[in-house]
């Protein structure tokens, strides 16, 4: 599915596509009981399922599977698409495609959500579709939590439950070139500029140090040695290691600030 996508039995370069009149003319009819309008409408916007699931293409699923899966999602939109608002049909058919492709990656996910979250889910996703019709676009957390006297926490936890993963190597932007993915974006928040620079000026610091404090800070803090035992295996008092450490904590210290 890289580029084009590749459905078994279908030349996808051939779909046909309506004009908007046709579609109108087309959906009035479907809705009054045509079967051969709804199958010209399921024919006529194949390439609006292919738009959708292209989404899918990194989760590893098979494409027809989802081609399939995407139609249903078409079929239940134009079941319920009422021509008389002001929508266009793809505006509406676009979150029911999807919304069936999601629902078919969750139920076949590896990973597994509890059932009281999934019952949630399913409400959730219930009234998502519901307010979808009713309002013409997609609702807001806010809207659904309402809907259903629940808390937007609550929703907002449900769809992150049932989401299919993403990969870090899913692509999220490509402007022709290297697309940006996911990876990308995530922060790496440990091995920052700073905490690079912080580490070169202690190892710096370190190798200035003579060898006996080199080797009391390395027991003390590398092998997490109590001063005793650090005199013990140096041969010394507890007190001149102590000594000897304090000063080479202060040595390191004016090493980094100079």
């Amino acid at each position: 599915m890289q580029g084009k996508v590749e459905i078994c039995g279908i030349n996808t370069a051939k779909l046909k596509t309506l004009t908007h009149q046709e579609m109108d003319t087309l959906l009035r009819l479907s809705r009054a009981g045509d079967k051969k309008a709804r199958q010209k409408l399921i024919e006529g916007n194949l390439r609006l399922v292919l738009s959708v699931i292209g989404r899918f293409e990194k989760r590893g699923e098979c494409a027809d599977d989802l081609f399939q899966v995407g139609c249903i999602g078409l079929m239940k939109a134009i079941a319920n698409f009422d021509p008389d608002k002001q929508v266009r049909f793809s505006t509406y058919g676009v979150p029911m495609i999807a919304g069936e492709v999601r629902r078919y990656l969750r139920d076949n996910s590896p990973i597994r959500v509890s059932r009281s979250i999934r019952d949630v889910a399913y409400r959730v996703l219930q009234a998502k579709e519901a307010l979808t019709l009713s309002l013409g676009r997609e609702p807001t957390l806010e809207e659904i939590a309402k809907e259903l006297s629940l808390p937007v926490s609550d929703v907002s936890q449900a769809l992150d439950a049932v989401c299919a993963p993403v990969s870090l190597f899913d692509p999220v932007f490509s402007d022709g070139g290297d697309p940006l993915t996911v990876m990308d974006q995530v922060r790496d928040t440990r091995n920052t500029e700073g905490n690079w620079m912080e580490h070169i000026a202690l190892r710096d610091a370190f190798s200035k140090l003579d060898p006996r404090q080199k080797q009391i800070l390395s027991l003390r803090f590398y092998d997490g040695k109590t001063q005793m035992e650090v005199a013990h295996t140096m041969g010394i008092s507890q007190a001149q290691v102590s000594r000897l450490e304090k000063g080479a904590i202060t040595a390191m210290r004016k090493s980094v600030s100079s």
